[in-house]
């Protein structure tokens, strides 16, 4: 063999083995899309969350896990743009804890995983076919809306036994919405307690739901979760201050904000769970064959310093339950 032909197969040789070895010897980055519904400032402490669950079992933001950050600032109509985003992007998976963000990705993509950090009532909402057996490309943490929706009112008439007539806020065509609301009748019905339906759609709803909360002598306010209500917190829980009225919240944004009382799964929680999700679909799981668990840790929070301004006297023995006050 002519030795230059032998020489150059030799060096093509160990170039080859070389660049093998490299590659061996590099782990995959994988790359994982978070979108959420609303602000970067209002997820902080669950970012951070998710980020020390991920970093507990061995992933280094960089080194070798990309996290693409997508927010959707409470625009609904931003989300399938944002979803088609993280699709093209070819993340390996996609967390999301909102039930508009879901059904969002689940239009752009069948095939990449996608990891609920916390959403309402996924079997009642189509997105997945059961917990135990999600199907599809879906699974993760279940936010237990409906039911959590009636321990709210019942825990807002422990806190306040002379209410009869409690305004809600929701939106009617909002299915997550929808099966909240059902639950919050049923319960009402057993408190002897009158339900005020008050649906909001547009910003320019609230005004007319606020005259008609007004006009119909509510004595109480509940606001059901949505990208809506979350833009116009600081109307409702001014509206709620002024008017005196005692008010229960899907999360604890608003009281932070300044309203009332929240009870419901802790966010942070939920967010390190999932993490635990993202790892085992990057191992090779299936999520159809991921069962969907429900939240383990739950809060009370009251604010002190808002009760005390409105002059609502809350009893001893609902204080004493509260996991944490505001003052």
């Amino acid at each position: 063999m002519n030795k230059k032909i032998a020489l150059y197969l030799l060096i093509t040789v160990l170039l080859a083995t070389v660049s093998f070895a490299e590659a061996q010897g590099t782990p995959k980055v994988a790359r994982i899309g978070f979108f959420v519904g609303g602000f970067a400032p209002a997820y902080a402490s669950r970012i951070a969350a998710f980020r020390q669950g991920l970093h507990e079992l061995g992933y280094v933001e960089g080194k070798n896990i990309v996290v693409e950050y997508r927010y959707g600032e409470r625009k609904e109509e931003r989300f399938p743009e944002l979803a088609a985003e993280l699709v093209h992007l070819k993340v390996d998976v996609i967390v999301t804890s909102s039930t508009s963000g879901v059904l969002a990705a689940k239009k752009a993509t069948t095939t990449i995983p996608i990891v609920l950090a916390g959403v309402s009532d996924p079997v009642g909402t189509g997105l997945v076919a059961s917990l135990a057996r999600p199907g599809g490309n879906v699974t993760g943490l279940s936010l237990l809306a409906p039911e959590l929706s009636g321990k709210r009112l019942e825990l807002l008439k422990e806190a306040f036994p002379r209410i009869s007539r409690v305004a809600v806020l929701q939106d009617p065509d909002n299915i997550a919405n929808t099966l909240s609301f059902r639950e919050t009748e049923a319960v009402a019905h057993a408190l002897k307690v009158q339900v005020q339906s008050l649906a909001v759609q547009t910003p320019s709803d609230f005004e007319k739901a606020f005259s008609a909360i007004t006009r119909g002598r509510a004595d109480a306010l509940i606001t059901i979760r949505t990208p809506l209500t979350y833009s116009n917190l600081r109307g409702i829980v001014e509206f709620a201050a002024k008017n005196r009225l005692p008010a229960m919240y899907p999360d604890r944004e608003f009281v932070d904000a300044g309203g009332l009382m929240t009870y419901g799964p802790v966010g942070e929680d939920l967010h390190r769970r999932a993490a635990t999700y993202v790892d085992k679909i990057l191992k090779g799981a299936r999520p159809a064959d991921l069962p969907v668990e429900q939240p383990m840790k739950f809060e009370l929070v009251i604010n002190m310093k808002t009760a005390n301004q409105t002059g609502l006297a809350i009893p001893a023995d609902v204080l004493a339950r509260a996991d944490k006050m505001i003052k």
